[in-house]
């Protein structure tokens, strides 16, 4: 790695928070989150074996509702403050945007589920996932931290614990009560034990080896800097938003046309690209601080260097994904989850496709907060928004599930290429720099997967 005798604001901290490689951050992100992903894909095998396709459609109903708000109300602070390398704002005031959003989120999810009038279990389950998503929001704001420090490691052993008490509190839970709803409820509790005992733990030692994330102003100082830190985020926050939604529409489509079995089957089959964002996640969240550097610093060379390896990288993953899907995916379904998901295997095929594609717009998406261009990511979000509703207005009506597989290769096209030309856009704004590309950065970064 190169090294500089000029230390970035807020690198100069106690040993103990020293920042690990890039090497070492995707490894240890990359760990936590298969472990992660692996335990919410044991949890959709859990209630597909453990009950009916129509206990995976509630749960899956319930993250559809809760996602979207959770969303939009986070106004993707991680990121943000991961990219603050300025350190424009201190951590007591991410914090306090970010509880005062989840209570508010909390709220507008009852709200929802009353107005609605679903069924008592239904309901009851859509609430118990926004009582998780609220614990689970707050733990973002303490990984934001430690993820602009570039201490992964922290964050996957949370992750690790999260994944695996929430697996089985959530499996035991249905076991015991044949319920989804008691399922959820032991899934939050699992989430608040974590939170409680072992991120805030974490964030507050992170506090006290950053002396510079201290509040040190007056407290009507620091609620009008929260305050302005909000208004900045909300374009983003929308932005998000959208995405959620182009995300949700069509299980929102397909519960109201084609009813909750199929939405379970949908749900499960969609979730296996998870395997994928394990990689792309754990890359992208190491990536996230170096880009920022890089875009600090004006070194668009530096940005396209390792934006573009990560690009061909979500291409190949994307790619091996549905040569699996194409060549033995009916065999996959019918493992993991029962031989009647089997039978939905060119579905799988097509979500695989949308899912490579995807898998590059989610670089390209923390890549354009990276580059600060909010305003015009949200409206971008808002055309996949509106890509996304007619596709599945059009697609699901005539051609059922692989209608809505349909509609979610529409929304990753926009997010991918629109993204990629409002990146460029930013870049090409920069003034040059008499700087040379950080090689060792970019040829790490092929080499965490390639082994060059």
């Amino acid at each position: 790695m190169r090294k500089t005798g000029k230390d970035m604001p807020g690198e100069r901290h106690n040993q103990s928070f020293m920042r690990l490689s890039l090497r070492a951050n995707f490894s240890w992100t990359f760990v936590g989150n298969v472990v992660y992903a692996a335990c919410q894909w044991g949890m959709l095998m859990a209630l597909a074996k453990l009950g009916s396709p129509g206990m995976v459609g509630v749960f899956a109903l319930g993250l559809a509702i809760t996602g979207p708000i959770y969303m939009f109300l986070n106004l993707h602070l991680r990121t943000i403050q991961a990219t603050d390398a300025r350190q424009e704002y201190q951590f007591g005031d991410y914090l306090g945007v970010r509880l005062a959003t989840t209570a508010l989120a909390l709220l507008v999810t009852a709200g929802v589920t009353l107005a609605v009038g679903y069924p008592w279990e239904t309901g009851a389950a859509i609430v118990a996932v926004g009582c998780a998503k609220a614990f689970e929001s707050i733990s973002d704001i303490f990984y934001g931290l430690l993820q602009r420090l570039e201490r992964m490691d922290r964050i996957a052993t949370g992750m690790m614990l999260k994944g695996v008490v929430s697996l089985l509190t959530l499996a035991i839970g249905v076991y015991l009560s044949g319920s989804v709803v008691w399922g959820v409820v032991g899934m939050a509790g699992a989430w608040a034990a974590v939170l409680a005992f072992y991120d805030i733990p974490q964030g507050l030692y992170a506090l006290r080896h950053t002396p510079k994330f201290h509040m040190s102003s007056a407290l009507r100082e620091r609620v009008a800097v929260a305050a302005r830190l909000a208004w900045m985020a909300l374009p983003l926050g929308f932005g998000i938003l959208l995405v959620s939604l182009s995300t949700a529409i069509p299980r929102y489509f397909v519960e109201r046309i084609l009813g909750a079995e199929s939405l379970g089957i949908f749900a499960a089959i969609a979730y296996i690209q998870a395997a994928g964002i394990t990689v792309i996640s754990a890359l992208a969240a190491a990536a996230n601080p170096r880009l920022a550097q890089h875009y600090v610093r004006n070194d668009a060379r530096a940005f396209r260097t390792l934006l573009y390896t990560l690009v061909a990288i979500a291409l190949a993953l994307g790619g091996a994904g549905v040569l699996v899907a194409w060549l033995i995916g009916d065999w996959v379904l019918t493992l993991i989850y029962r031989p009647e998901y089997g039978a939905y295997n060119h579905i799988f095929v097509l979500v695989m496709i949308a899912a490579g594609i995807g898998y590059v717009g989610w670089f390209v998406g923390d890549a354009m907060t990276a580059v600060r261009r909010l305003r015009a990511q949200a409206l971008l979000f808002l055309t996949m928004t509106i890509a996304t509703i007619g596709a599945c207005a059009w697609f699901i009506p005539l051609f059922g599930l692989t209608g809505a597989a349909l509609a979610t290769m529409v929304t990753a096209v926009v997010q991918a290429v629109g993204g990629l030309l409002i990146v460029e856009h930013a870049l090409r704004a920069l003034p040059p720099v008499s700087s040379t590309v950080d090689s060792d950065e970019a040829a790490l970064t092929r080499s965490v997967l390639f082994n060059q």
